[in-house]
């Protein structure tokens, strides 16, 4: 009866320090991954005057994002490690004395793969969806923001692919003159628009210039000459010249897994193909912890190690689960392709678990 909450003690120590290792590790790569990815907004956000806030909220959005991914393999190497520094340190093989198996053993670093699994499951079915579409909207709104603050006096400002736009001055209100608009969205009828006067506004759809008294010249592609047409007022969508640059329609990585199910029936094939493979790699990703942290738990406790030796089966476990890693990688793709291929998502998310699961029943037999 005095065994039962000594092995408690044993689990909560083991696991107390996989947690803090876990927590450590996971913040340290999530920092990393921000850093980079954020450098591509620091200079959007300064050279536009806008404030730190909007920077801070803009990369936050994609936190979420980089902990679903790196989670499992966070997971990975603090199992791994804290394995074998317990058996560098002797501590292992005191355990092992006292009758624990190696199933037992593993009892802390599967909690611990559990509880980062409903993590997972957490994010990639509620969270991150819902914060890339929030960061997509929030980006969209920070363009139409620049956009407005393109418009330079003097010079020739792109204000997206299609649309070249010069004043000749502007004022603090808004106010613009001597307005030259070069519209190539329509590439077979190009467009030149002249407007004496405008004025720059801001809607709830975005940034929009306000022309009057002005012309919109254009060469007709049939007979080839100059069409001009006269107008006392013109608007023109500076949010919509923006938004043309990048894709209309929602990604698959924001869409909630029910959509993903189902997608509509006029969907062409391609994308519905990519938005069922989006849903069974939320189904399936977060049970990738749990296969990485047996194959951890098999190289750790299988085989003696040494403070200064046992080398070969670590660098053994990394490399399967790198090969994992660029295998799910290579499946979701190939699925994508080709339905028929979608349950080797599965099988890749599945199998390399349950045989690690049976290697370590195989090798943790109790000892006396």
């Amino acid at each position: 009866m005095q065994a039962l909450p000594f092995l408690h003690r044993l689990d909560r120590y083991v696991l107390s320090q996989l947690a803090l290792a876990l927590a450590l590790v996971t913040t340290g790569l999530v920092a990393l991954i921000w850093l980079t990815q954020s450098l591509r907004f620091i200079q959007i956000i300064v050279s536009h005057g806008l404030s730190p806030f909007v920077f801070v909220k803009l990369t936050a959005l994609l936190v979420p994002s980089f902990l679903s991914t790196i989670l499992p393999i966070t997971c990975f190497i603090v199992v791994l490690f804290i394995y074998v520094r317990l058996s560098g340190d002797r501590e292992l093989t005191i355990m092992r004395g006292i009758g624990l198996s190696d199933l037992k053993l593993a009892r802390p670093a599967l909690a611990l793969a559990l509880a980062v699994t409903l993590l997972g499951y957490g994010l990639s079915l509620g969270v991150v969806p819902a914060t890339l579409s929030t960061f997509r909207t929030y980006q969209y709104e920070i363009r139409n923001q620049i956009a407005a603050f393109l418009l330079e006096p003097g010079v020739f400002t792109p204000v997206s692919a299609n649309i070249m736009v010069y004043v000749q001055s502007r004022d603090p209100a808004g106010g613009l003159k001597g307005i030259i608009i070069e519209d190539n969205r329509d590439p077979n009828a190009p467009a030149t628009i002249l407007a004496r006067t405008g004025e720059l506004l801001t809607t709830a759809q975005g940034p929009v210039v306000v022309l009057e008294n002005g012309s919109r010249e254009q060469i007709d592609p049939k007979t080839g000459q100059l069409d001009m047409l006269t107008f006392e007022r013109n608007t023109l969508s500076l949010a919509q010249a923006a938004r043309a640059g990048g894709p209309v329609d929602n990604d698959a990585a924001e869409e909630p897994l029910g959509a993903l199910l189902h997608p509509p029936a006029t969907m062409e094939a391609g994308d519905r193909a990519k938005w069922i493979v989006e849903a069974q790699r939320r189904l399936t990703a977060p049970l990738s912890t749990l296969g990485y942290t047996l194959v951890a738990l098999v190289a750790a406790l299988g085989g003696t190690f040494r403070r200064h030796g046992g080398i070969t089966r670590i660098i053994g476990a990394v490399v399967i689960v790198t090969a994992l890693v660029a295998l799910g990688l290579g499946v979701n793709n190939l699925a994508a392709r080709n339905l028929a291929l979608l349950p080797l998502i599965w099988v890749w998310a599945v199998i390399p678990g349950l045989v690690s699961l049976y290697l370590l029943l195989r090798q943790g037999a109790p000892r006396a």
